[in-house]
């Protein structure tokens, strides 16, 4: 198990990634650091970036890589930006190409976030 590592894992009590057997899933990951601020405000690439980042943490403290991704699941509160924040994806995720879903939100848990990224991995 991987610590959510903001403010947002002790209040609303989860984890930002569980791995059981060779399966690791991976919280919806907002774009705030360990504080809860909003990195990237106002920008959906730069916010999209972060979060795949923060995954790419937790994968690896569980002995897996953004290779071994098999689905992502990404919510924006504007789909419109639907080509920022697939140009982000397809940078960590081109090689591999992971069944994908992208949705549009009313909203995040803070207004100035702007999109959130689950995946699933797999460890062969």
């Amino acid at each position: 198990m991987v610590s959510a590592g903001t403010i947002w894992g002790d209040v609303v009590g989860y984890s930002r990634a569980i791995r059981t057997g060779n399966m690791i899933i991976v919280s919806g990951t907002a774009p705030s650091d360990e504080k809860g601020n909003v990195v990237g405000k106002g920008d959906v690439y730069a916010q999209t970036v972060y979060a795949i980042h923060k995954i790419e943490k937790a994968l690896k403290e569980l002995g897996a890589s953004l290779d071994q991704v098999v689905r992502t699941r990404i919510y924006t509160t504007d789909i419109t930006k639907w080509k920022e924040i697939a140009r982000a994806h397809r940078e960590f995720f081109g090689k591999a190409k992971p069944a994908n879903s992208m949705v549009e939100v009313t909203s995040l848990i803070d207004p100035d976030m702007l999109v959130e990224v689950e995946v699933d991995a797999i460890i062969d």
